[in-house]
């Protein structure tokens, strides 16, 4: 609520010409700090989605070795030759997987029973996760990225 408060205010102060640095002082915000590292990542999640990530983390790592691991756009990130393999992300309902739509197409009717959007795929939280179908995606994509 408060918070709320301070930015429909500040939004106010903003519009009338007043000075936001000064009006800010008094409302100072705490930003999260973003993690920097996957381990980082998954750690600030609680236990059960913990091990999940880490079963997904476990899967890409054995099925792509040789794949850069890293954070970008705020999750998890493998990069093969430089150029994007996988993604994969924590939610408070679900796992979201992202290989590009190219690793979605081809598993187009395996995926058919979850959420998708263009390009990602929602793994509920209560549900097992399909590590065999993410290993043969991960696969598929290392195959794709070596291809170009």
């Amino acid at each position: 609520m408060i918070f709320t408060f301070a930015y429909n205010s500040v939004q106010s102060k903003k519009a009338r010409g007043l000075n936001y640095g000064l009006f800010c002082s008094y409302f100072p915000t705490m930003k999260p700090t973003a993690p920097t590292t996957v381990d980082a990542y998954i750690a600030s999640f609680p236990a059960a989605t913990q091990s999940l990530l880490s079963q997904m983390r476990e899967t890409i790592i054995a099925t792509a070795p040789q794949a850069e691991e890293s954070i970008s756009y705020g999750m998890p990130a493998y990069k093969l030759n430089k150029k994007p393999l996988v993604y994969f992300a924590g939610y408070a309902k679900h796992i979201g997987f992202y290989a590009t739509p190219t690793g979605h197409e081809a598993f187009k009717a395996e995926l058919a029973r979850y959420k998708q959007g263009k390009g990602s795929v929602q793994f509920p939280l209560n549900q097992p996760l399909p590590l065999d179908l993410v290993k043969r995606i991960v696969a598929f994509r290392v195959k794709a990225v070596i291809a170009h």
